[in-house]
């Protein structure tokens, strides 16, 4: 009888540990790229990334979905393209009735039903860490999160939380007052300034212009100052004894923020980091040892999936993204792709796709693309002022020309290992391999587009998108240029 009651509370308990979900920590980094020591950029400062990227698994080939926050962040708290989910323009569906499609729901809703307590943060034991940022489009869902106390989690658990960086984008508004704030949340002394306008080589497609170098500068030295805050929360992490117990994944929503990255299907717009750390309580999934590189092809809406396999949930059937890593893992793309439609009051259609090399892009519509009317462009990225002075006057050469000349409708290819930078278009070369590319992205492209439901062909009433034109004139203003 005695051994029978032991083996009962022998299964028991194994079953209870079997049953033990593992907490889930999303970091989440604003408009940056692969700007990370860990990634092997020069002259930016992110000891805390890097030692995180030492402690787990670093993927190279991760891309946004969309190169704006709103959109990407639609996307990847579904896991569904935008452009399948009606959510695919900038800030659209604040003020209507809008529902998302039935059996499609935010992903904390389906971790909720798993038992998870959820949670978007802002503050950890006083320290400002994270923004609080939901910025989707859509708002008629229900709350998406149970809380924002940091200090209830551990009560909690199994919890998934969120955290969202501000510092890369910041102090772009308002410099002055910015330069003050980070002097005030570092305490006396100012975070050292690692990048100068001196030592750093900003991309080839802007001018050499001592502009150009300051405002590089300012954004590496950004970059350094999130990786401060995500030291903040990794050291309070292990202190509440919950870092063996917490899954961290770190990535970016979308590209940088520069001119030509932000709102721009280019890689530097759409190429974002992503690292996962296991816990130790927990049995690490094969490809996820410490220090490990990841070269397959993900898109972000794949952290969706990923995220609800590593809390035991299984995908939704609609669900477009897939399981990475772990014994539920689907087999790596092919392709990534990515679109860009309406952004405030800017129209352009864009699409694109990558394969392990090459990067396809396709502008629908007509006009001026990079050189586009865009007024938080204007006002808050000087280098693209200064690209206008500078064409005006003839002084504008090369790259920075020929992106400033670029109209649509058109098509673009670029090598992504021979040209970094994408600043070669391949589209016209007659060489095999290129024509060979081209050809084979641009069908991957059709079919992703009528698969997917692709509802950017569908234009919006010209109600809805008139306001942001008075809207950005309101907050940014409209350049000379544009007023005649």
């Amino acid at each position: 009888m005695m051994r029978f009651i032991l083996s009962t509370l022998f299964l028991g308990l194994m079953s209870g540990l079997q049953a033990r979900q593992p907490n889930i920590l999303w970091l989440v980094g604003e408009n940056i790229s692969h700007d990370l020591g860990c990634y092997g950029a020069k002259n930016v400062h992110t000891p805390n990334l890097d030692r995180l990227a030492k402690e787990g698994v670093r993927f190279t080939n991760v891309f946004s979905t969309n190169p704006a926050c709103a959109p990407s962040r639609s996307a990847f708290m579904l896991g569904m393209y935008q452009t399948t989910t009606d959510t695919h323009h900038m800030r659209s569906h604040r003020t209507d009735d809008f529902k998302l499609p039935q059996g499609v729901r935010p992903m904390t809703h389906r971790l909720q039903d798993a038992g998870y307590t959820t949670a978007n943060l802002k503050t950890i034991e006083g320290k400002a860490v994270g923004t609080g940022k939901l910025d989707l489009n859509y708002v008629n869902e229900g709350p998406i999160y149970q809380t924002d106390d940091w200090s209830a989690l551990k009560s909690k658990q199994p919890f998934f939380a969120q955290i969202n960086s501000h510092e890369v984008e910041y102090d772009i508004y308002d410099r002055q007052s910015a330069k003050k704030a980070r002097v005030e949340w570092v305490g006396e002394r100012e975070h050292v300034k690692h990048a100068t306008p001196e030592n750093v080589t900003p991309p080839p497609y802007y001018p050499d212009h001592p502009l150009v170098r300051e405002e590089w500068a300012r954004y590496l030295n950004s970059v350094s100052g999130m990786d401060v805050r995500i030291g903040w929360v990794l050291d309070q992490l292990s202190k509440d004894g919950l870092e063996d117990d917490t899954i961290v994944i770190f990535f970016a929503d979308n590209g940088r923020l520069e001119p030509r990255g932000i709102h721009w299907c280019y890689d530097s717009g759409v190429r974002v980091p992503m690292i996962i750390r296991w816990p130790k309580h927990f049995p690490a999934p094969e490809g996820c040892a410490a220090g490990s590189v990841n070269e397959q092809i993900v898109s972000l809406i794949d952290v969706t999936a990923t995220t609800l396999d590593f809390a035991g949930v299984t995908k939704p059937p609609l669900m477009q993204g897939r399981v990475i890593l772990g014994p539920h893992a689907e087999s790596p793309r092919s392709y990534a792709f990515s679109a860009r439609d309406r952004i405030d009051e800017t129209v352009q259609r864009i699409r694109s796709v990558h394969d392990a090399r090459f990067h396809y892009i396709r502008t629908f519509t007509k006009g001026p693309t990079f050189a586009s009317l865009n007024r938080y462009k204007e006002k808050c990225f000087p280098i693209l002022p200064l690209m206008r002075e500078m064409q005006a006057k003839g002084e504008l050469k090369g790259p920075a020309l020929q992106l400033m000349l670029r109209r649509g409708p058109s098509e673009e290819l670029y090598d992504t290992k021979a040209d970094r930078h994408e600043i070669h278009d391949l589209s016209a070369s007659e060489k095999p391999e290129h024509r060979e590319a081209l050809t084979r992205l641009r069908a991957a492209l059709d079919t992703w587009m009528v698969e997917s439901g692709d509802r950017g062909a569908i234009p919006e009433p010209p109600e809805v998108y008139a306001p942001f034109v008075m809207e950005m004139d309101a907050w940014f203003g409209t350049p000379d240029w544009a007023k005649k």
